[in-house]
């Protein structure tokens, strides 16, 4: 018994040392931070830990505002007619790739009327308007502008003027809401903590437009673009979009086969570039059917043939022409590359001579579409705080192509699709159909989308940087 107190005494003893040598450590290093706050008052310490919680709250809070606020300028009556007189402008005088010159001057004199500087004429017909800080960072927003060769079978009040050219693709629409965005804008300019680029681009439907718009220096201290395109595919108040692959790339090809002529009661004497021509296309379709794994995507149309003159002549050439399709860098380079070789080898084969060509002027290649996954992260917010998260879709892959890829070849962005189908005005057809029709109800959302997309993108970029301050 007694030697058990007397552990037990040992032990209080200890443990008495061990907290009186904890303490007077702990006292240490109170005194220490102590002294080093009080020979540098800018270190920070506990209490800028709340005062950080509270600028984020004042953040998030002054954030909710904008946007709240962009969304009601997007929806003042006033602002929504403007757009749609805009548009309606557009509608009746379509011009084509290149052409766009009263387009052009429409939307520059509308610039002009709201006190922004813009840039032109940049490739041609495009215009490039600014507005903001002047300063980094910069953050881009575009459309396009340029009509169709198609002559416009709507009946109403502002059916194209010009026999055989129709906004038949919602470019009117897409330059109406861009400018209402900026309208938005430089009502909210004193907020902006950076630059907003605007972007008229002309010539989408060539597939050149953005390529030369790039080539005169449009995305020069650019970090970040966004662009849509209406779709019927979903109803008017839905979006959608997805990470990484979205459009295919599109390419065209023209190849001339190359014989010798003679009678064809007499093929011997000849080289029949029909026959080379015709086992070309087939072996074309190898590629997908048996090169190709099933679950890559890819098309490969042939769907122009010419050659011969005459029934009973073996003509010296014939050409094919035709299309093909990718979803990947890779896979769209390969399948270019796979094209030339089955075409020279069934030339080859059958003793002709070929010419192939994969850069036509009217058709050239189209990298395909794949968007930034951080930018399309804050699309995908930016249109929930707008339509609802039921009404933000993943978009399934599409085969069409988009120049605005060529943006997206050199900065990070996204690409979106704004939903307008609506049965009851007849916004049901498909692009390029001379009875497209737009939903006019869709422009607030548009201009919406486009001014909280590029303010938010630009207050969380000058967020961050100063975090690392």
């Amino acid at each position: 018994m007694s030697s058990a107190l007397t552990v037990a005494g040992k032990g209080k003893l200890a443990m008495d040392k061990w907290v009186v040598r904890s303490s007077i450590f702990l006292l240490f290093i109170a005194m220490s931070l102590a002294f080093r706050f009080s020979l540098n008052p800018n270190v920070k310490h506990f209490d800028s830990l709340l005062t950080c919680q509270n600028n984020n709250n004042d953040n998030i809070s002054s954030s909710s505002y904008l946007k709240e606020r962009i969304v009601e300028l997007a929806n003042d009556p006033h602002t929504v007619d403007w757009m749609k007189k805009i548009r309606r402008q557009i509608h009746e005088n379509p011009e084509l790739a290149f052409e766009e010159f009263e387009t052009s001057k429409l939307i520059r004199q509308q610039l002009d009327q709201m006190g922004i500087a813009y840039r032109w004429p940049v490739a041609r017909t495009g215009v490039v308007a600014t507005l903001g800080s002047g300063s980094s960072p910069f953050v881009a927003l575009r459309a396009d502008m340029d009509a169709l060769p198609i002559q416009e079978m709507v009946e109403w009040e502002h059916k194209s003027k010009v026999d055989g050219k129709m906004h038949a693709c919602g470019h009117d629409a897409h330059a109406a809401m861009l400018l209402g965005a900026a309208r938005i804008l430089k009502q909210l300019q004193d907020t902006l903590q950076g630059t907003v680029v605007l972007i008229f681009q002309p010539a989408e439907e060539q597939g050149q437009g953005g390529k030369d718009m790039i080539a005169e220096g449009v995305l020069d201290n650019v970090d970040a673009i966004f662009g849509l395109h209406t779709v019927h595919r979903y109803p008017t108040g839905v979006v959608a979009s997805r990470p990484g692959e979205f459009l295919a790339g599109c390419g065209s090809f023209k190849a001339k086969i190359i014989g010798k002529g003679g009678h064809a009661a007499i093929p011997q004497d000849s080289i029949d570039p029909i026959l080379a021509a015709s086992t070309a296309v087939i072996s074309l379709q190898n590629i997908v059917s048996r090169e190709i794994d099933p679950l890559d995507s890819q098309v490969v149309s042939v769907a122009m043939i010419h050659g011969g003159t005459a029934f009973n002549v073996i003509p010296d050439s014939a050409t094919i022409e035709g299309t093909f399709r990718a979803f990947s860098k890779k896979s769209f380079n390969a399948l270019r590359e796979r094209i030339k070789e089955v075409i020279e080898g069934q030339a080859a084969v059958h003793r002709c001579t070929c010419e192939v060509n994969f850069t036509g002027t009217e058709h050239p290649i189209i990298p395909p579409t794949v968007n930034d996954a951080r930018i399309y992260e804050h699309v995908r917010r930016v249109s929930i705080d707008i339509v609802g998260e039921g009404n933000v879709e993943l978009a399934p892959i599409f085969m069409g192509s988009e120049d605005f890829a060529f943006y997206l070849d050199k900065v990070p962005g996204s690409f979106l699709f704004l939903g307008m189908r609506n049965e009851k005005i007849g916004s049901i057809y498909l692009p390029h159909s001379p009875y497209y029709t737009i939903d006019e109800d869709v422009f607030p959302i548009g201009a919406s989308i486009y001014a909280v997309f590029a303010h938010s993108y630009l207050s969380n970029s000058t967020r961050n940087l100063n975090s690392y301050d």
